[in-house]
């Protein structure tokens, strides 16, 4: 084993900012003494069992600058979710390998497959050091303030619906975007960031934290169409009845499921169409368009926090920092100090793996269809700089001349 030789892997979803953090393991663990090798797997773990790495030692620095500010996963990722046996082969190759330190950049499963691989290290009194990276636009992983790829893409969420009350405004009726989020719905939440008028939609916030009802939904989208002549809203694709079951399996029936058996909430624009249909079925508004936001709130080239960028950066040198110089494995997690400043903690793997966070109390308004000031405070510092704005023209009214 040679605890200078690297291994760093991208998993799950990627993101607008996960290649930052590859590249600030990549560049950091470079600039430290005696590293032979910094290998990256491609695909994930994948990649690691079927040995299928590259050396990235050789890579040029100012070619991974480039790609640090490339949206999705350079390495490649995956969607597998390792079990016990499937841990016990990536130890494997990482013995054969003589790699020293492991670092995974992903989510939940993520934190977990890190959290297997460590422990088969310490039974097997193999010195691995093991490092969980943080990553995941859901903002779902618990010890964390946020979590890299989420600020990014709440960015893109709230200038879309920005854009998209605008539209409305111009060509009223109701508009349904349906945004990403099985179990927490801080990137539907993001919607609320776009509004700066008192009349600006979104006018309604769907949030899988709290039971979904056909009904009142429909009563909720009268009033508000009643009040404004319009209606803009923000429904997360988890979004649930009170015995848990999805919205989109009581409306739609036969869906497709993933190879975890989860029904498969995203790739489709089911949710937004049958909302839609009911709108239009029961309470005879004509104009109803939905849109399913899908793949495009994860990697859009162009709209990315620079506050996001930044951190992403900045985990995975940390994650570094402590691999050299610490005696434990983790997770890395981001921190809030004052107003709005980033420091970083490394948490003990058991405390993240697994674990699902979701929105808090006192971010969702008691009517369970908006957020509140203090999400809004949470929030708008992760959005980072040149936020784009809107703006009316002042309604200075002609008087009628011709009696009609």
């Amino acid at each position: 084993m040679n605890p200078r030789k690297i291994l760093v892997a991208q998993g799950g979803g990627p993101t607008a900012v996960i290649n930052q953090s590859l590249v600030g393991v990549v560049l950091e663990a470079r600039r430290h003494r005696g590293v032979e090798s910094v290998y990256g797997a491609r695909h994930g773990v994948r990649g690691i069992v079927n040995e299928d790495l590259v050396d990235l030692t050789q890579e040029t620095s100012h070619n991974l600058e480039l790609v640090a500010a490339t949206p999705a996963a350079a390495l490649g990722s995956t969607r597998d979710k390792p079990d016990l046996a499937y841990c016990q082969e990536i130890f494997k190759v990482l013995q054969a390998h003589e790699i020293g330190q492991f670092y995974y950049i992903g989510g939940n499963d993520s934190s977990d497959t890190v959290r297997i691989v460590s422990e088969q290290a310490q039974a097997a009194h193999y010195a691995l050091r093991c490092i969980h990276i943080p990553k995941t636009i859901d903002n779902d992983l618990v010890g964390s303030d946020h979590t890299p790829g989420f600020p990014s893409a709440a960015r893109f969420v709230a200038q879309s619906f920005a854009g998209a009350n605008l539209d409305n405004a111009a060509l009223p009726g109701v508009y349904v975007g349906v945004v990403m989020g099985r179990h927490a719905g801080f990137l539907t939440a993001a919607s609320a960031l776009g509004k700066k008028f008192a009349d600006d939609g979104p006018h309604l916030i769907y949030l899988p934290e709290r039971t979904f009802d056909v009904d009142q939904f429909l009563l909720d989208v009268k009033a508000t169409y009643a009040r404004f002549g319009r209606c803009v809203i923000a429904v997360s694709e988890g979004i649930h009845d009170a015995s848990g079951t999805p919205i989109l399996s009581k409306l739609a029936g036969d869906l497709e499921r993933d190879a975890h058996g989860n029904v498969q909430l995203s790739g489709t624009g089911a949710l937004a169409d049958l909302l839609c249909e009911e709108i239009k079925n029961k309470l005879g508004i004509k104009r109803v368009r939905g849109d399913t936001f899908g793949y495009l709130q994860r990697s859009f080239l162009g709209c990315v926090s620079d506050v996001d960028q930044r951190e992403a950066r900045e985990v995975g040198e940390k994650a570094v920092q402590w691999a050299m110089w610490g005696d434990r494995d983790g997770s890395v997690a981001i921190k809030r100090a004052g107003y709005y400043a980033a420091d970083y903690e490394l948490l003990p793997l058991s405390a993240v793996a697994g674990k699902t966070r979701t929105m808090e109390d006192e971010f969702i308004a008691p009517s369970g269809t908006d957020v509140t000031d203090a999400f809004r405070l949470y929030l708008r510092p992760l959005l980072g700089s040149g936020m784009p704005d809107a703006f009316r023209l002042r309604p200075n009214a002609v008087a009628k001349v011709l009696k009609r």
